[in-house]
């Protein structure tokens, strides 16, 4: 019997979706719940698992295809556990299923593909699909670093070492290279990661009146605290203690005092929070994404810094579920890993503010009538001037800075 596999939900306002890739070959024997195909969405990348214990029949939406919720994208076929342990023992590794002869890719395949490098550092499993992209290319998996999420060697992540290649040849080219050769463009669509992006950014600008304002932080207090604690805490907590969980405290702190920010606009009405429920911006591997931490105001340190570096891990892999990247009533960005000097961060709706951090540098400021040198953070905060006045933006950007410069603060919450 055919059991036909569906576009599942994919979260609130969510009906659009991309085919991503396929783990399994047509022809090929898949475990009940085993990961079978990896779906795009405009928030997050989701793994479709199989329904059933089965061979899979047919594949009717191909990577990189439009889908929308409930649209049947493959048919499989129910075998038995026996059938299933056979072919298993049968289907050399990295070949595909179910094909009377192997094709020349197939011929240049490996038996066995050797390993690759994970984005971290671990072995990572050879995808059929990644395999005879590699042997179409001549190249090796330990050439290519693998982003899927388990440590997967996928098919997108040997045609980006393959372009970066191809890339870099191109960057050097010969004395007699023809010039208009070299001027070439290359088309890539959009994916619906990206489009949210944009739509949301474009959504902010036009609906909201935005404004940003400015103020900078002396970093010392909390640098020196760092240095003092850093071994104990690494050793109580298995992790290390870094700016953000300071910043994500502080924020909580500010938005105590001005709650307008930690509110939104809806419709007529002005709904204020008294839960604090904080978004950490971090680029993922097909773009910026935007997960939050819930009632970050029950965490501690160790609980906040655990939580961003998993956010972290799990969007460059795509691993991020969709539920984490919905809701939020605050956004913490931090342009200063890229190094960047000042930035106006742009709202995220319907939220009524985002703090903007920016890189760390020694400057000389005034002290007690001399100048030293201190090291010095540019902070900013855009804010829907529609129900943040400026006062009360001003004032939440010292509380940050009082908060940053005497960390003490946030124990006695003063």
């Amino acid at each position: 019997m055919v059991t036909e596999l569906q576009v599942p939900e994919a979260g609130e306002s969510i009906t659009e979706v991309e085919i991503g890739n396929w783990l399994f070959a047509e022809g090929d024997v898949v475990e009940k719940d085993e990961t079978l195909v990896e779906i795009d969405t405009a928030k997050a990348v989701l793994e479709v698992p199989s329904p059933i214990r089965g061979r899979l029949v047919k594949i009717l939406k191909k990577e990189g295809d439009p889908a929308a919720v409930g649209d049947i994208i493959a048919h499989l076929e129910e075998v038995s556990a026996s059938e299933a342990s056979t072919k298993s023992k049968e289907k050399p590794s990295g070949d595909s299923a179910g094909k009377s002869a192997p094709t020349d890719s197939e011929k240049a395949a490996p038996a066995t593909p050797p390993a690759s490098s994970s984005a971290s550092g671990e072995t990572a499993h050879v995808m059929p699909a990644a395999a005879h992209a590699l042997a179409e290319r001549g190249l090796k998996a330990s050439d290519v670093t693998a982003t899927g999420p388990g440590g997967r060697l996928l098919k997108e992540d040997v045609l980006r070492h393959d372009g970066g290649s191809k890339a870099a040849s191109a960057a050097a080219p010969s004395p007699s290279s023809d010039t208009a050769a070299s001027r070439q463009e290359e088309v890539v669509p959009m994916t619906l990661l990206r489009k949210r992006v944009a739509s949301r950014l474009v959504e902010a600008q036009q609906t909201a009146a935005l404004l940003t304002t400015f103020n900078e932080v002396d970093m010392s207090g909390i640098m020196a605290l760092r240095k003092q604690y850093q071994e104990s805490f690494v050793a109580k907590h298995g992790i290390k203690l870094g700016f953000m969980s300071f910043f994500v405290k502080a924020v909580i702190e500010a938005l105590k005092d001005c709650p307008a920010l930690n509110a939104e606009i809806r419709g007529t009405d002005i709904v204020y929070r008294n839960f604090y429920d904080i978004g950490i911006a971090v680029g993922g591997g097909k773009g910026l994404v935007v997960p939050i931490i819930r009632s970050a105001e029950r965490l501690g340190f160790a609980e906040i810094e655990k939580t961003i570096a998993d956010f972290g891990k799990r969007a460059k892999s795509g691993a991020l579920k969709v539920d984490e990247l919905e809701g939020g009533t605050f956004t913490i960005s931090n342009g200063g890993v890229f190094g960047s000097m000042l930035s106006t961060p742009i709202i995220n709706p319907p939220q009524s503010g985002i703090l903007g951090m920016h890189a760390i540098q020694e400057r000389p400021v005034a002290r007690d009538g001399q100048v030293v040198i201190r090291p010095m953070m540019y902070t900013a905060l855009t804010y829907d001037h529609r129900i943040v006045d400026g006062r009360e933006a001003v004032t939440f950007l010292v509380r940050i800075k009082e908060v940053i410069e005497n960390p003490a603060r946030i124990l006695l919450e003063v």
